[in-house]
């Protein structure tokens, strides 16, 4: 008798919704389930018609958009010429990730939720919306939906007569098996990234870009680092405008490789090949063939995030030490979720400590499991803060080095900015794996349209591509809200911005927050400055332009908006609120923030 068929569906923008779509599919394996996991975007979408039971798995990005990996998937599924029945044999249920504190709070999961059933699809339950705000994370949803999930499931197709649901401590096989070669490690085919345009460079094919300059431009007593990082693209066919984004793959450190091959007694300079386990897995793209240890966990291998609760789950099966076992299984169990929020996710604690935490566990962890038990390096994006109409071949982003101190003894740092920040060009050529793809920003091509942008921090990044790219286009209506701690700590191209007042091509205003004894933000100087932004937005057709932490700042912009439409527009409450929302919808009013 053959299984029922699953398939699992996720668009995933940082790998959490990947994640958890694998854990889905462990969960229905243990069910005896058949099932593929697989990026929407590498699913053949036509194909859907023909699929008894499907879930989704999505995140929800920016202002309510779809992930990179399922934005064709999204096309296609809205698309108006698509029958009401499309989808009448398809019982699905959709499961989305997103956070509360964005007002556009886990949008595309209930947008497809809604989509699904106008196709004829018949929902299992409700969409699970995960919340990234709540104390325990998405799970706090996630573990009761999929509980519920499983009941619907097993009713509609019930472990086959024999067979009995493989419990949690049993680990599943591997994903791919490893093979160890023989032999020198100079015999292994690197991947390399080129440096020689071939087509669009993506993450399987990257640029190795030289990098020109990494400079601090916070002072040395501000508690802050901050880089301006110039890269030459000379060459690279890379081409971008204001408002892009570059990605760049980061590199683990050499003391972590080190300490990650001890703690697991391997060998860096050992060679292997992998051989997938199942028809649907493929080879890792980003992996060679073969490779080395020391590749595979210098370059593939993110041990340095915070693990998700899966990975105490695999661990647990694979522990040979009973009383580590017993505490790992309690961490990856329903009930041991707030222990686990206290040892794990409030500290930051890293896959390598957790490892170094269960040493009987780690040593006995089989190679064969690593690509299943540690997630893959993700790119990290930037804001383009450069214009190629001003630098030609060149790019530049602005960078906050992440570090922070927790109650653990080391300091968490940002694998990717602690590992630019630490590039010298001064000391002999450094070259990064970068490519560029259009961002969330993108501004009107007129001559006389008014932009007011807000920046605060590193916000401002995006904005100085924009006003070098429209200055240089004689588009001198440009309106900078900037906003810092302290003038003389980290007010970011101050020369640059004061040259331009001066020539007429900028009007700044500045909010300096810690150099009076109230605290001035970019909505203070927003809401005394009133009418000029209502006449700029109404009058003149401005486009209002927003960027920085998602925290507080973005709710704070548009409350103060609204404010001001009503005290100098004379709108009324809702009127105020219905002329937002029409910036918006026409995307005069335009965002990009980040948590």
């Amino acid at each position: 008798m053959a299984s029922p068929r699953l398939l699992v569906l996720f668009g995933s923008q940082t790998g959490t919704a990947e994640d958890v779509a694998e854990r889905l599919g462990r969960e229905a394996r243990r069910r005896r389930l058949q099932c593929r996991v697989l990026a929407m975007d590498s699913y053949s979408v036509v194909n859907l018609i023909n699929e008894p039971l499907v879930i989704f798995v999505c995140a929800t990005t920016g202002q309510g958009d779809p992930p990179d990996n399922m934005k064709n998937f999204w096309r296609f599924v809205f698309r108006k010429n698509l029958p009401p029945t499309s989808l009448c044999q398809m019982d699905f249920a959709v499961l989305g990730l997103g956070d509360s504190s964005y007002t556009k709070f886990n949008f595309v999961a209930k947008k497809l939720y809604r989509r699904l059933l106008q196709l004829g699809g018949h929902a299992l339950l409700p969409a699970c919306l995960g919340d990234d705000q709540h104390e325990l994370g998405p799970d706090a949803a996630i573990d009761p939906w999929l509980h519920s999930l499983w009941e619907k499931v097993l009713r509609l197709h019930p472990v086959p007569p024999g067979l009995s649901q493989i419990p949690p401590g049993v680990p599943l096989p591997s994903k791919f098996t490893v093979q160890f070669l023989q032999g020198p490690p100079r015999t292994v085919q690197q991947l390399v990234p080129t440096t020689e345009p071939q087509g669009p460079h993506s993450e399987i094919r990257p640029f190795l870009a030289p990098m020109v300059s990494n400079q601090r431009v916070t002072s040395t007593s501000h508690f802050q680092d901050v880089r301006l990082i110039e890269f030459d693209i000379t060459g690279s066919g890379i081409s971008f405008a204001a408002g892009d984004v570059v990605l760049i793959l980061p590199k683990n450190s050499a003391p972590h490789v080190q300490q990650f091959c001890q703690v697991l007694s391997l060998d860096p300079d050992q060679c292997f090949s992998l051989q997938p386990q199942e028809p649907d897995t493929s080879h890792p793209v980003r992996l060679p063939q073969p490779c080395t240890v020391r590749y595979l966990v210098s370059q593939y291998l993110d041990i340095t995030r915070v693990p998700s609760r899966s990975f105490f789950e695999l661990l647990a099966g694979l522990s040979p030490n009973a009383l580590e076992r017993e505490k790992l299984m309690e961490l990856s169990s329903a009930q041991g979720q707030e222990s686990l929020h206290d040892y794990c996710s409030r500290p930051r604690r890293t896959i390598l400590e957790v490892l170094c935490d269960f040493p009987h566990t780690a040593a006995a962890v089989p190679l064969d499991y690593l690509l299943d038990l540690i997630p893959p390096i993700r790119p990290r994006a930037f804001s383009i803060a450069s214009s190629l109409l001003a630098l030609p071949g060149r790019l530049q982003i602005l960078v906050a080095v992440v570090q922070y101190r927790t109650r653990l003894h080391e300091p968490r740092r940002g694998l990717c900015s602690c590992w630019l920040a630490s590039l010298d060009p001064g000391q002999g050529p450094v070259q990064v794996p970068l490519w560029v793809r259009p961002g969330g920003l993108a501004f009107p091509e007129t001559v006389d349209t008014p932009v007011v942008m807000v920046g605060p921090g590193t916000g401002v990044a995006p904005f100085r591509a924009a006003i070098q790219e429209r200055v240089a286009q004689g588009k001198n209506e440009n309106f900078l809200f900037f906003g810092c701690r302290q003038r003389d700590q980290d007010f970011y191209w101050e020369a640059e911005w004061r040259e331009l007042e001066r020539t007429g091509c900028l009007t700044l205003v500045t909010a300096f927050s810690r150099e009076q004894e109230q605290k001035v933000y970019v909505q203070h100087r927003l809401k005394e400055l009133g009418p000029l932004v209502w006449g700029l937005l109404d009058r003149h057709g401005a486009h209002f332009y927003l960027a920085g932490n998602a925290k507080s700042m973005p709710a704070d912009v548009a409350e103060t908006l609204t404010s001001i439409f009503q005290e100098h527009g004379g709108l009324s409450g809702p009127d105020a609120a219905s002329y937002l929302a029409r910036l918006q919808r026409t995307l005069r009013y335009q965002t990009e923030t980040w948590a």
